[in-house]
């Protein structure tokens, strides 16, 4: 089996990687802000819109917070610069924010509805979201980007 070489984080917080532990804010909030959309199409109830709303909300925060951190990473691990993964990763994850932002946007002359512009923006969101999150996952277990070295912190 080959050993893949460490490349610790240094976004660090007494060792431990800023990064991962923000990343679940915004991938939860937005993947769940789809499913609130979906719900909101077929349910007349007035929460699931405002839920829909806080949840976009919520993702774009939390991707505002984690991105520093995940940015550092990027400019100071030089290993991290060489692969194509986080390259896609980084920019992927500016164009799910950018979409989040425009989708909030939108809401804000939507009646207190969820129209299908506003669904398709969340759909679209989330399956980015995915793929970005599926790279963050390539560049931790198979790069070892962010990962502490086997023999200690």
């Amino acid at each position: 089996m080959h050993q893949v070489d460490s490349h610790p984080s240094t976004a660090a917080i007494l060792g431990h990687p800023i990064h991962p532990m923000i990343v679940p804010i915004p991938i939860g909030a937005l993947s769940l802000a789809l499913v609130t959309d979906f719900l909101a199409q077929r349910n007349p109830d007035r929460f699931w819109p405002r839920a829909s709303r806080f949840l976009l909300a919520a993702g774009a925060l939390g991707a505002a917070a984690a991105a520093p951190s995940g940015t550092v990473d990027f400019l100071t691990i030089p290993r991290a610069r060489e692969l194509p993964e986080a390259w896609l990763h980084a920019g992927g994850n500016l164009a799910v924010l950018g979409l989040t932002v425009a989708n909030l946007a939108l809401r804000r002359g939507d009646g207190g509805r969820v129209t299908r512009r506003g669904l398709g923006m969340s759909a679209m969101g989330a399956g980015m979201l995915a793929v970005t999150g599926w790279l963050g996952g390539e560049l931790s277990f198979r790069h070892r980007i962010g990962v502490a070295s086997s023999g200690g912190g």
